[in-house]
């Protein structure tokens, strides 16, 4: 998660070398995340003619960054995510080695990612409302839809899959703007997992020749938050992203999770793919919206939507004659009063950070 607001474990802070530190043309100055395969850094990027901007730059964990397979593979997928470029897709703009260590520059969105808002309604004991859970999966439907149709300068189609449209990879911004981040990488750490034609080195029925599937299906991507072909170590395209739209519309609009339980009980479900009915919500015109979820959430790929386009149509159709086309206007103002105090403390928080390394720089403004 690239923006994420929670500070690290303790024991990630005991090992990492201290803050403020200078990375290339960067000035990492907080840590905002460790997972298995990277570090997260707020940074700070000064241009040569002068002024400064905070961006996020992620550091690929030196055991990835030091095997080649991972490394052509994270610089192939990453190459191909600089292309994008649109409102709902954060932004990246660098990718390079520095001190042996592969990283990707991106822009900084502040504010949440939507695990991290869910967490805070709920530890408010606030639902989200059903027309900002439609505003957000709309946003992601509209950055689907442009990363699945993108083309390079010869008109060819970049073939773009984000692989895992997971919360975590959904932010949404203090000003209720909602982007995706980290298309395909997923995939690059898991490559080195897949045969010279691209099928993937796994087997239907748990278990692979060398151990634990759960493991290896993990690396390219989270199993809560996998269509069926995905979790049996298909190839996968389009479609499977927008399965993956429908899961998340679903527990938007159900108020909990649809796959629960160990990693092996989430993969067993994602291998099933059988999805309940929404309960009674009281929603408008719910047949409509369950018509729209069990298009998207169909088992087989060709009973799907077959475009982003096709699916985000229907959802604002939907949205729209039953009065819940929400603005991201009026989003904004739904954050900021229910989590204003979160958010001015926050805010406060990366102010002190950001000074700290601009003194430590001998910057005067």
């Amino acid at each position: 998660m690239v923006t994420s607001l929670e500070r690290p474990s303790a024991q990630s802070s005991k090992v990492a070398p201290p803050l403020p530190r200078a990375f290339g043309k960067y000035l990492l100055f907080d840590c905002i995340g460790r997972g298995g395969v990277a570090e997260i850094f707020l940074a700070r990027m000064t241009a040569q003619l002068g002024g400064a901007r905070r961006v996020v730059v992620k550091q690929i964990l030196p055991e990835l960054s030091s095997d080649p397979k991972v490394s052509r593979a994270f610089v192939r997928e990453a190459k191909l995510v600089t292309r994008l470029n649109h409102r709902n897709i954060v932004r990246v703009f660098d990718l390079g080695r520095e001190s042996g260590r592969l990283y990707i520059a991106m822009e900084y969105v502040e504010g949440y990612d939507l695990n991290q808002l869910l967490r805070q309604l709920t530890r408010r004991k606030l639902a989200l409302p059903a027309e900002f859970a439609l505003f957000i999966v709309r946003e992601v439907l509209a950055g689907l839809d442009y990363a699945h149709r993108a083309r390079d300068q010869h008109g060819t189609p970049l073939g773009v899959v984000h692989r895992d449209v997971s919360p975590s990879n959904v932010l949404i911004s203090f000003d209720a703007e909602v982007s995706l981040c980290d298309f395909g990488i997923a995939r690059a750490f898991n490559r080195e997992l897949e045969h010279p034609n691209g099928s993937a080195t796994r087997h239907k029925g748990g278990r692979d020749p060398e151990g634990s599937r759960v493991q290896r299906i993990s690396a390219a991507g989270k199993c809560a938050y996998m269509a069926p072909e995905h979790a049996r170590g298909e190839d996968i395209d389009a479609r499977s992203d927008l399965f993956v739209a429908g899961m998340l519309l679903w527990e938007l609009c159900a108020g909990r999770r649809l796959y629960r339980g160990s990693e092996q009980a989430q993969l067993e479900q994602a291998l099933a793919a059988e999805i309940p009915k929404l309960a009674e919500r009281g929603l408008p015109e719910q047949e409509r919206l369950q018509a729209i979820l069990d298009r998207a959430l169909a088992y087989d790929p060709a009973m799907r939507y077959q475009s982003a386009q096709q699916m985000l149509e229907d959802l604002e159709h939907y949205a729209l004659s039953t009065q819940l086309m929400a603005s991201q206007l009026r989003f904004a103002a739904f954050l900021t009063e229910h989590l204003s105090d979160d958010i001015l403390a926050l805010r406060r928080a990366r102010e002190l950070a950001a000074e700290i390394a601009r003194r430590s720089t001998g910057e005067t403004r």
